[in-house]
């Protein structure tokens, strides 16, 4: 257990992004910005403290819905790339949530100020994951509505974790997180920075210092696992539908993970024990992160943060 005043004085807290669409929500505005005030008030505590503090967010759910309107609008309006509908995406996100943020703040008499910065990352253009697309986006279909898709649409549908079927695209690894210099100035001048949503909008460095985007969504917990170590951050907080992670998920012998050696949590992973399109990029990106240097990966809860932080709850990864 943690004191409050033992907490770190730096923190990135990678929000999911169900956390910002949950799968229960038809996604009208007015309950993405209920899902974002409800966000805010669980992260309000966090913010009182008045540390370093940058978070990132996830846009699965969003980015695919944006793809799927403009496809089913096409032979009136011609889709945008990938890469835009990601920076779409990062800019409708960021603008709910640094609103909703500032105002849990404004009713609780703080003047701290929330910034949210569109974030470009670059990433190989030959990268594997381009010709191996993993990156589950957008709604759940049935088997049989896939198919449909399919052949629609031309896009690649699977399975998620048995919870139905959805559209993957390729996720490239963060190479570079461009403008990471402001992020951090921000930060420590006290603004709370929103930062590398959706993991960033994929971008590649071509000659002379040219950036040009990529179809593509990278993870935002690799990429916030990526801007901690860069900002020498110590400690990374990933935000979940979940207090704990479990291992033999859904079977009578399931096990809940409170603290554990990334040594451990290596062998696990490669057990099989966390699902590619679900927990599988949040271990990886605890594995890197601490690997990488880092002192601890929490992952826990968005109505679990301080506790979780706290040591009251979350699994905690530890080198």
């Amino acid at each position: 257990m943690r004191r409050p005043e033992d907490l770190p004085p730096r923190l990135v807290v990678a929000i999911g992004g169900n956390a910002t669409h949950p799968e229960d929500i038809s996604g009208t505005s007015d309950e993405q910005k209920e899902v974002a005030r409800r966000t805010a008030n669980s992260l309000l505590p966090l913010m009182q403290l008045g540390n370093d503090l940058i978070v990132t967010h996830g846009n699965g759910p969003v980015v695919g819905k944006i793809m799927m309107r403009q496809m089913l609008t096409m032979d009136r309006i011609p889709p945008m790339s990938m890469d835009i509908c990601v920076a779409h995406s990062q800019g409708g996100i960021g603008y709910l949530l640094m609103q909703a943020m500032e105002n849990a703040l404004r009713e609780a008499g703080n003047p701290r100020h929330v910034a949210a910065l569109l974030t470009q990352v670059e990433v190989d253009p030959d990268d594997p994951a381009f010709a191996n697309p993993t990156k589950f986006v957008g709604p759940f279909f049935t088997a049989m509505e896939a198919k449909r898709i399919e052949v629609e649409l031309g896009w690649l549908m699977r399975e998620d974790s048995g919870r139905g079927w959805r559209h993957v695209v390729p996720s490239p690894q963060p190479r570079h997180i461009c403008d990471i210099s402001l992020i951090n100035e921000l930060a420590q001048r006290g603004t709370v920075v929103l930062a590398g949503g959706g993991g960033g909008v994929p971008v590649v460095r071509i000659d002379g210092g040219v950036r040009s985007g990529l179809p593509a969504v990278i993870d935002k917990d690799l990429t916030s696992a990526h801007l901690a170590q860069v900002l020498g951050i110590e400690e990374l907080l990933i935000v979940t539908a979940i207090s704990r992670v479990a291992i033999n998920f859904g079977k009578p012998d399931q096990s809940e993970l409170a603290e554990v050696s990334v040594a451990d949590l290596k062998r696990f992973h490669a057990q099989g024990q966390f699902p590619p399109g679900s927990m599988g990029p949040k271990i990886e990106a605890a594995i890197r992160f601490i690997e990488g240097g880092g002192k601890r990966v929490i992952i826990g809860h968005l109505d679990e943060i301080m506790p979780a932080l706290l040591g009251q709850t979350g699994t905690h990864v530890v080198p």
